[in-house]
């Protein structure tokens, strides 16, 4: 870890110390790629997708006091249709142009989605692909009818479509063209029509970006003068670059950390947003996992209120894939919580003990989006499962590496064993939250089904989830999978993460949002 801080130290005494810069010291141990569909999970997004690019539909992250909504993007009106609910039309934004001064328009948005699901035409970008298609499954077939009009047409009727929207960020056509049709070219002069422009771009040290002042909305045109995005996966060498005031932003400031840092006048802001950070169970043949009794002894053995205080109070102890006061939550019948006797009990009956363990292997990170502090939780994790007969080995993959297994599957050689993935999840909504994990017809590649799990009754709650147009429907449906979900321990549910940001003092105008996203534009840096 350590190489990477000194080479974002070394960035940052290389004049960039212009008054109105905000410098941002990210989880990731790599800079997002600026090609719009971009890399390093959600923290990509939230740093590069979102702030050099826009979706037709966007997140509205003005309020730190309610949830985020949606809002129209670059689409300002979408509906389906009364008569065939596979059919989607969204109206674009007119006037919106891309950094390189082109339009954007309904072909555009053909355009790309053509580049992430149409592996025949010239634009198509594996990169890209596999970080979008996943989102979009349920897509068809898509064409512009008019330069305002876009069609979206889905397999079956999908209510859920406008959240799965919001994932895919439009590059511009005409910029692909200009660098001789090359994605490795467009990096180094990306465009979007976002409320950033990328200035310079220097893989694994930083991101230089400045404001589009002709972004087409005003009320987001950015306050600060420049924003340098820095990777640094070390929570230490986050913590000591903030003190040594080489960054005005650190993200997940360590527990051990926070009192220190608020005493010498640093803000630190938390906010309840969706996320949950599991275990991701494989359910192939063979696999541990497969006994409901060893799931339910798991997620009983784990201490959550002493991870919550070794984080420094910033985690919800979580007892299912959403906290009981989500509408979502619904009324399990087993309760996720400590009880070390049961859970060795369990164990006992399948005929495993603290004395004769068995062996498990987990993949974890080494830092990354919303993966809040994986080493020591994980680490804890790993005592509380050897009390009640669960020996694990922790695989310890980069960030980047593993989402790439992730989206691979359990069945895929780099899962070397394993019988457990830890990849922190965003649950804004119900596809996010429940469908792309345990839905049968997604399982890798066509989606994210990491462990294979199937389940007849499961795939029937999801089909109606995605079919009910009536709110009221839909609800039961997702309640009813939810149920599911802890009733059969799906997966090991440790912790609801609160976002933890320590700050300049001399940062002003955040708004934390309840969101795993958050709006840049509002934020400057005092002179």
């Amino acid at each position: 870890m350590r190489p990477l801080f000194f080479l974002a130290a070394l960035a940052l005494s290389t004049g960039i110390h212009a008054q109105g810069t905000l410098r941002v010291a990210m989880t990731a141990s790599d800079i997002p790629l600026p090609n719009g569909q971009t890399d390093q999970g959600a923290e990509g997004m939230r740093f590069i997708g979102y702030n050099l690019f826009d979706a037709l539909i966007l997140w509205d992250l003005s309020s730190a006091t309610k949830a985020s909504g949606l809002v129209p993007g670059l689409a300002t009106e979408w509906k389906v249709d009364a008569k065939d609910k596979t059919v989607w039309i969204f109206k674009m934004r007119e006037g919106v142009k891309f950094h390189d001064g082109s339009a954007f328009d309904a072909q555009a948005a053909a355009w790309n989605l053509d580049k992430i699901l149409n592996d025949k035409a010239p634009q198509y970008d594996p990169k890209q692909a596999a970080q979008g298609r996943t989102r979009i499954p349920s897509v068809k077939s898509y064409r512009a009818i008019d330069a305002r009009t876009l069609e979206i047409r889905t397999h079956e009727p999908d209510a859920l479509l406008p959240f799965s929207i919001c994932w895919i960020v439009m590059s511009s056509p005409a910029q692909w063209e200009k660098v001789g049709r090359s994605w490795d070219n467009f990096l180094k002069s990306p465009s979007g029509t976002g409320p950033w422009k990328l200035e310079k771009y220097t893989p694994r040290e930083r991101a230089e970006l400045v404001p589009n002042k002709e972004y087409w909305n005003k009320n987001r045109v950015p306050k600060a003068e420049r924003l340098v995005l820095l990777p640094v996966p070390d929570p230490a060498a986050r913590v000591a670059a903030l003190r040594s005031g080489q960054v005005d932003w650190i993200e997940a400031p360590p527990g051990d950390a926070l009192d220190s840092l608020k005493a010498a006048g640093f803000q630190i802001t938390s906010n309840v947003y969706p996320h949950i950070w599991p275990w991701h169970f494989s359910r192939v043949e063979g696999s541990p996992w497969n006994d409901v009794r060893v799931r339910k002894a798991a997620n009983l053995a784990i201490d959550r209120a002493g991870m919550k205080k070794l984080l420094g109070g910033m985690m919800l102890e979580a007892k299912g894939m959403v906290p009981p006061s989500s509408p979502w939550f619904g009324k399990p019948a087993f309760d996720v919580k400590y009880d070390v006797a049961e859970a060795r009990r369990l164990m006992k009956e399948v005929g495993y003990t603290k004395e004769k363990p068995l062996a498990i292997k987990a993949i974890i990170s080494t830092s990354g989006s919303g993966q809040m502090q994986p080493l020591l939780m994980n680490e804890f994790i790993q005592q509380n499962l050897a009390e009640v007969g669960i020996k694990v080995e922790l695989e310890v993959l980069e960030w980047n590496a593993l989402l790439a297994n992730w989206r691979a599957g359990a069945k895929d050689p780099t899962t070397r064993g394993a019988a457990s993935t830890n990849s922190s999840y965003f649950s804004q909504d119900p596809f996010t939250a429940l469908i792309r994990h345990l839905d049968s017809s997604l399982v890798p590649p066509r989606g994210t089904n990491w462990g294979y799990y199937s389940d007849a009754e499961m795939d029937a709650f999801f089909k109606e989830m995605r079919a009910s147009f009536d709110q009221e429907v839909q609800l039961s449906a997702i309640r009813k999978a939810h149920e599911k979900f802890v009733n059969e321990a799906l997966f090991l549910f440790v912790a609801h993460d609160v976002g933890p940001r320590a700050l300049s003092p001399k940062v002003k105008g955040f708004v934390q949002a309840q969101n795993w996203y958050q709006d840049l534009a509002p934020v400057s840096v005092a002179k």
